[in-house]
């Protein structure tokens, strides 16, 4: 099982503390059956920066202490990059990281309740370079619940999407289990990653979702979320799927008395 998104990297972030913690929660990761992992530290967000250099020297210096600990994890360097107006020079100043050596995937994200008023300008911008925009947890972008279309939209001009798994199992609330849900049942998600930070409820709960998602929409989908994130860590093309706007699938409900 791969994680495009956690933040186990000691002493950068808003993750890990030290190098103590990183061990720990590596050792977690393997529990939860992870085997590989991009390591995600924020960069660009206003309050941290994370260069590719940096972020590139520390990832070896954590697979070493990985290795010596006897751990079987495998980490990539990687970013979660904040969309901001000095996003394309970063990109031109080679500060960027992808979640592929082939420089495809970009994991972005928006302000925990914005999506700005640049954003579709900016992902044209980026796929006119022939980057593929991976929307992480819009499942907990409060703009986003409240227009959904705004995702639907995102997708429907090729970008991806990338589900926390302890939002889907309910760790932040019922009304964030509810809307991820809704996202991937109208095909607005394509993979699970584990966001893991050492914060209280920023746990690795990967397991969980995947036997939950077998349980609510079957093996397949599941086998397709996993696919998808091989997909994305090696720069191969994921292909997108139909997506529905979730108003036209609340429209309908309601149309047949279901809620």
């Amino acid at each position: 099982m791969i994680d495009l998104h956690c933040h186990l990297l000691p002493g950068i972030d808003d993750g890990s503390k030290n190098m103590e913690t990183s061990l720990r929660l590596a050792k977690e990761a393997v529990e939860n059956g992870i085997t590989h992992a991009l390591l995600t530290p924020h960069h660009m967000n206003g309050v941290y920066i994370n260069h590719k250099s940096d972020v590139i020297q520390l990832t070896e210096k954590f697979q070493k202490a990985i290795n010596e600990a006897g751990i079987g994890l495998t980490v990539f360097p990687g970013q979660e990059v904040r969309i901001n107006g000095d996003l394309l020079q970063a990109l031109d100043d080679n500060d960027i990281l992808f979640a592929d050596d082939g420089n495809r995937y970009l994991m972005l994200e928006f302000p925990d309740d914005d999506v700005p008023t640049y954003t579709t300008d900016m992902i044209y911008q980026l796929q006119m370079r022939g980057i593929v925009p991976i929307i992480v947890h819009p499942e907990r972008n409060t703009k986003i619940m409240k227009h959904p279309e705004i995702m639907y939209q995102l997708l429907e001009k090729g970008c991806l999407s990338q589900i926390t798994a302890s939002s889907y199992v309910g760790t932040f609330g019922e009304k964030v289990e509810t809307f991820s849900k809704q996202l991937i049942s109208t095909g607005q998600a394509y993979v699970f990653a584990s966001d893991t930070h050492d914060l209280p409820g920023r746990k690795y709960e990967m397991k969980e979702a995947f036997e939950k998602m077998k349980s609510e929409f079957g093996e397949s989908l599941a086998n397709e979320y996993k696919e998808n994130a091989k997909f994305i860590i090696n720069g191969d093309i994921v292909v997108p799927h139909a997506v529905q706007s979730t108003q036209t699938v609340k429209k309908r409900k309601k149309l047949f008395g279901l809620f």
